[in-house]
């Protein structure tokens, strides 16, 4: 006889917001590529209930690639937000921020 898939899966993963450990079956699972029904040939990375509640579940189209288009070796903190905040300026997508603010 089968056993009900929930209980087979008793492994733990790791939350990447908070980085708690949480069993498989109580997370959340997070495709970067936003497809996650598409599972062939991925690895998916989890978030535990919690964190998955906090963020925004808005479409994130083009996001990975314009954070790996402005990330660089050594860049601070404050530089790549910097350097964000200018290019969704640019997209006209939201507000820059003005000299004062910098």
């Amino acid at each position: 006889m089968w056993r009900s898939r929930k209980s087979r899966d008793r492994r733990t993963v790791v939350c990447i917001a908070c980085g708690d450990s949480v069993l498989r079956e109580d997370a959340r699972e997070y495709d970067k590529e936003g497809d996650r029904w598409n599972r062939r040939d991925k690895e998916f990375e989890y978030l535990c209930t919690d964190c998955d509640d906090e963020i925004c579940h808005q479409p994130r189209n083009g996001l990975e690639s314009l954070i790996l288009s402005i990330e660089s070796d050594g860049l601070s903190r404050e530089e790549f937000l910097d350097r964000y905040a200018d290019a969704v300026a640019d997209d006209g997508e939201s507000p820059g921020r003005s000299e004062r603010d910098r």
